[in-house]
């Protein structure tokens, strides 16, 4: 019941049916006074300094749209760096290292999904989870790091950073309830809009495919999948950030008679330790060297004023 709500719930957000776009206009004197309150509340913070060069990717909507590829993708070209994130889905509170010099601190239970991927991908970094990301870029700048990668860190209007938006389309243009939208680019607000086809490609592969796979997920957005996927044996989607069960996914290679499950990074570092058959939808991004360098000089100049500070 879970899944059939969040799946009607996304396509509420993005591609909404005649009754859902009559649910959204409904809604939308809330939605106009959430961003309302929103957009009062960017106006009446004030922007603290940075301890070290801080670089945000973020979006303006709920749901999925590529931040962690693209954070990985930007954070393994630099040494003594960080990221630092809430860690949705976490089974913890409070403030996090989940990776330092030494390795992996925790499971992925304790550091939520997002982060263990982090931990996997960018063995050179240190990664933070935590709800208050000030602590976390103070954590970072303690132990060493000379930059820190934040993860869906838009709205934290109080941190200065260099703020990238990934562009996301969708067919409702409303603010929560009424639509998917949580922010709006404020004026006032200086970002960097990040898009897809212009600033990156994405590069999909399969490792370890098998003749009879079933896709097994628990991703926001799981049809952004489609044009990457092979004929597969089921489709199995799952709420956001779920936490998998040796018994269901054990239970999905016997209804579909498949030979491995076919899941996403993200899906992988929260099955391994069943030791199930599975292959990998691995995903990474090619950047415009156009981002890259503004990246680098934005880290740059940070790096020299929070130097001289």
């Amino acid at each position: 019941m879970k899944a059939l709500f969040t799946r009607w719930v996304e396509r509420y957000f993005y591609a909404p049916d005649p009754f859902q776009r009559l649910v959204s206009l409904l809604l939308a004197p809330l939605g106009a006074l959430y961003c309302a309150l929103m957009r009062r509340r960017f106006h009446s913070t004030q922007v603290l300094p940075s301890p070290i060069p801080v670089i945000s990717i973020g979006n303006l909507t709920v749901g999925g749209s590529g931040k962690t590829p693209l954070v990985t993708a930007l954070a393994q070209r630099y040494d003594k760096v960080a990221v630092v994130l809430r860690g949705y889905g976490r089974k913890s509170r409070g403030l996090r290292v989940v990776r330092d010099k030494s390795g992996v601190l925790c499971d992925v239970r304790q550091s939520g999904d997002e982060a263990m991927i982090y931990a996997q991908k960018l063995p050179q970094a240190i990664v933070i989870v935590s709800e208050d990301r000030r602590a976390g870029i103070a954590r970072a700048a303690a132990l060493g790091c000379k930059a820190v990668f934040l993860d869906d860190g838009y709205g934290k209007h109080q941190i200065e950073k260099l703020d990238l938006l990934i562009e996301v389309e969708s067919e409702n243009g409303r603010c929560l309830p009424a639509g998917p939208f949580r922010e709006r680019l404020w004026e006032g607000k200086a970002a960097r809009w990040v898009r897809e086809g212009e600033d990156f490609e994405r590069v999909t592969e399969i490792i370890g495919a098998k003749a009879q796979m079933s896709l097994v997920t628990a991703i926001a957005r799981p049809e952004r999948l489609e044009p990457f996927l092979p004929e597969v044996a089921g489709r199995h989607y799952f709420p956001d950030h779920h936490f998998f069960t040796r018994a269901e996914l054990e239970g999905i290679l016997r209804k579909d008679g498949s030979d491995a499950l076919l899941v996403t990074y993200k899906d992988y570092v929260k099955m391994r330790h069943f030791n199930l058959p599975t292959a990998l939808l691995d995903l990474t991004l090619k950047l415009d060297p156009k981002l890259t360098a503004e990246v680098d000089a934005y880290i740059a100049v940070a790096s020299t004023r929070n130097f001289h500070a």
